[in-house]
């Protein structure tokens, strides 16, 4: 069995705490998996972005916590294929 860095150590760590957050919460379990799986991809020499996304995902996992917290809002990139829809 390969050992795991620190890092690893703390991003698995963080995974299961956010499974464990989002059992009680309908709908964030799968949209938890699906943001680890597609981070997954990112290489293990890529230090500073792994580590941004471990202190964003810490704060994200607080928020999560929260008993107010009903629902997961997420920001994406606009489609470039989409162009400009300016009536102009």
């Amino acid at each position: 069995m390969a050992r795991h860095s620190k890092l690893q150590k703390q991003i698995l760590n963080l995974y299961r705490h956010f499974l464990r957050a989002g059992r009680d919460k309908p709908g964030f379990v799968p949209r938890i998996r699906d943001e680890f799986r597609e981070n997954a991809g990112i290489k293990k020499t890529d230090f500073m972005h792994v580590e941004y996304l471990l202190r964003r995902g810490q704060r994200q996992l607080e928020q999560l916590r929260d008993n107010n917290t009903k629902q997961l809002g997420s920001f994406s990139r606009p489609d470039p294929r989409a162009g400009s829809r300016d009536p102009d």
